[in-house]
């Protein structure tokens, strides 16, 4: 079955772009588009998809209304903004994928299957602006079982869903991540996937 798109973006030439762009693609299939942010809620109810693009500033800047998205759908942010800081916010409240739109064309369908794998999608150059920030791995050692954590991070699990995976408890969940955020000096779960991406941590063979 084809990935179930809507598109809320409220500038008209690039949502008829941008239309025209993922019609040409066989896997997908758009089922709606809105100009306002304050149709989503109603949109979403009414509308079965797999995952929403979402211009990062309609009639008003859509930020605040990942957290909500985000529980009935994979959020996907467009974005002409290409502060880094801007992209950071948007993944630290769910966002699974961060697209520039003057990138459009050469990103787009790569974030959507990697969101679709269950994996975060952010363009290269913020991807490299943040990992000079983390530390290297040389000196890091993990435990078996903190591999096992990070492997579960990096495919976008969250705590209830690693204890379960790993028959451990929530709270065991927890220890392991602020341990291992100590170790490798990142701050969150999304830099940890990042970081985790970029160094081939938590794979096994």
């Amino acid at each position: 079955m084809p990935i179930r798109l809507i598109i809320a973006d409220d500038h008209l030439l690039f949502r008829q772009g941008l239309t025209a762009l993922l019609k040409s693609e066989p896997e997908v299939t758009i089922v709606a588009e809105t100009d306002r942010a304050e149709d989503l809620a109603p949109l979403l109810e009414r509308t079965a998809c797999d995952l929403l693009l979402l211009d990062l500033q309609m009639e008003r800047n859509t930020l605040s209304d990942i957290d909500a998205l985000v529980s009935r759908v994979p959020v996907l942010v467009l974005t002409a903004s290409e502060v880094p800081a801007d992209a950071v916010a948007a993944i630290r409240r769910g966002a699974r994928a961060v697209v520039f739109k003057r990138f459009a064309i050469e990103h787009l369908m790569e974030a959507v299957r990697t969101v679709m794998r269950g994996e975060v999608w952010m363009p290269p150059s913020l991807q490299a602006a943040m990992a000079t920030q983390l530390r290297t791995p040389a000196a890091v050692v993990l435990s078996l079982r903190e591999e096992d954590v990070v492997r579960c991070v990096a495919l976008g699990l969250r705590n209830a869903e690693i204890a379960k995976e790993l028959s451990i408890s929530e709270e065991t969940v927890k220890t392991h991540l602020n341990r291992i955020f100590r170790k490798l000096g990142v701050r969150d779960r999304m830099e940890l996937a990042l970081y985790a991406s970029r160094h081939e941590l938590g794979r096994r063979n």
